[in-house]
């Protein structure tokens, strides 16, 4: 018997599937944040995949949809410069002014190493040229504020991290991704630039003075005049408290429009002005209740991950490259990418205090959002000469390797980045409560508030001991 009423389309299957999905996360979010220690980016991905094309079929946007890149470049960049102006609210007051030279670090020799790793390793395991390899690793060097949230965010695993840490990783996250433009630039004039002269050139005045510079430029006035503005609204009295977190999404988007509009870097224009608009504390003070990056995070980018599950191509890794060796290239991307550095440079770094802290900082440098953005941008470079991609790969270029290349390997380190740094809070609490002295435990495993192993914790009262070290005193004074 039919029933024509019954209308199961891709779009209505896709309502219900995605409204399920979230509406079951947040009935045990608790469970799952504060118990399991897991975050949205893993389980959204996974869902993604088990609804995409190789699962369900639910959810298929490049055949059925008819999405194509362009769509997913400009997803990628709304929700990476909404969470970089959200990491630059976070932020205590003038963090950056008083933490400079453990930001200048990261940004600088950190990311530096960690480019040249990458390239290394896509160069002599995936058997590309070198200018290839430089184009993935520039992708591939930020670390991603989405992911680094499961850290970050207010999450009882995240409170045993201590907060100059969290800190630290938080302005790291927000300010890298758009540091990461200059990499990427200078790899693809390698490619594009008529001669050595012009790629120079190019680099220093459209890259290094134009989108970062004036971008970081206009990012400082949009912030601080929408403060100022914010500020004499709320003193009257013409701003209703429901409209401060519009009025802070709006302001994201506005950073973004104004970023791309002008051909300026997104990310630094959104992350300063976060940073602008809240550097005297008053906005975070005005609506610390209101858990605004919270709210963002299990609807936006929960939704940009599942949509990123179904679209992985996992055809390509069929087709064009070998598995065995991209997933050799994962895992020594995952693995030198950034810990050899963070370890190296641990010195230089003051709010890096132990060698435990180095590692633990080295290992949690997610790979996400911003490398999709970055890898679907270096490809509308190479295909039109502009930020705006072709539908879809030409078949004919001269640049054919690297755009065969970049998204697919990009797609498949950023499918393991998920899977290895969302999983990784709940291995490294099993483990942390299995270190620990018998009588220091939880009665549950993942159940432990103190610090993780072997870092730095802060008591209530604001001092910070070593835990480990803690535990072996009181197990000798037993003895």
């Amino acid at each position: 018997m039919a029933w024509p009423q019954i209308e199961p389309s891709t779009p209505h299957l896709t309502y219900l599937y995605l409204a399920f999905f979230l509406i079951l996360y947040a009935l045990f979010s608790e469970l799952i944040r504060n118990r399991a220690h897991l975050s949205e980016p893993p389980l959204a991905t996974l869902a993604g995949v088990f609804a995409g094309p190789q699962g369900a079929r639910i959810l298929d946007p490049v055949s059925k949809w008819g999405w194509e890149d362009n769509i997913t470049h400009e997803l990628a960049r709304i929700i990476t410069g909404v969470q970089c102006f959200a990491v630059g609210i976070a932020l205590p007051a003038k963090y950056p002014k008083h933490h400079q030279r453990s930001i200048a670090v990261l940004l600088g020799p950190t990311m530096t190493a960690g480019w040249i790793i990458s390239a290394l390793i896509v160069h002599f395991v995936l058997k590309t040229t070198w200018v290839t390899a430089l184009i993935v690793g520039a992708c591939l060097t930020p670390t991603d504020p989405v992911l680094s949230s499961s850290v970050i965010a207010e999450a009882k695993f995240s409170q045993r991290v201590p907060q100059r840490i969290r800190h630290l990783l938080s302005a790291e996250s927000g300010s890298n991704d758009g540091t990461a433009f200059p990499f990427l630039y200078a790899a693809l004039y390698v490619a594009i630039a008529k001669s050595a002269g012009q790629g120079v050139r190019m680099f220093i005045t459209d890259v290094l003075l134009w989108q970062c510079l004036t971008g970081v430029v206009f990012g400082i006035i949009i912030g601080l005049a929408a403060r100022r503005t914010l500020r004499f609204s709320e003193d009257r009295g013409y701003v209703q408290e429901s409209t401060l977190f519009v009025f802070y999404f709006l302001l994201a988007v506005l950073c973004v429009g104004v970023g791309s509009t002008l051909g300026l870097d997104d990310f630094l224009v959104c992350f300063s002005a976060g940073t602008a608009f809240c550097w005297d504390g008053w906005f975070s003070s005005r609506t610390a209740r209101m858990k605004l990056p919270s709210i963002l995070d299990l609807m936006l980018n929960s939704t940009m991950f599942v949509y990123f599950g179904s679209i992985i191509p996992w055809q390509m890794y069929k087709d064009n490259l070998a598995p065995g060796r991209l997933l050799l290239s994962v895992v020594l991307i995952l693995l030198l990418r950034r810990l050899p550095a963070m370890l190296a440079l641990k010195r230089f770094i003051p709010d890096v205090k132990t060698y435990g802290e180095a590692v633990f900082a080295g290992h949690f440098g997610p790979i996400g959002v911003g490398a999709l953005f970055l890898s679907i941008e270096a490809r509308a470079r190479l295909e039109t000469g502009t930020s705006e991609p072709l539908p879809h790969p030409p078949k004919h270029s001269g640049h054919r390797e690297a755009i065969d290349t970049v998204w697919p390997v990009v797609c498949g380190v950023v499918f393991s980045s998920i899977m290895v740094h969302g999983f990784s809070p709940l291995v490294m609490s099993i483990a942390s409560h299995f270190m620990r002295h018998p009588k220091e435990r939880s009665n549950t495993v993942g159940g432990d508030e103190a610090g993780l192993g072997g870092m730095l914790h802060e008591d209530e009262d604001g001092d910070e001991e070593e835990i480990e070290g803690r535990y072996t005193d009181e197990v000798d004074g037993h003895a």
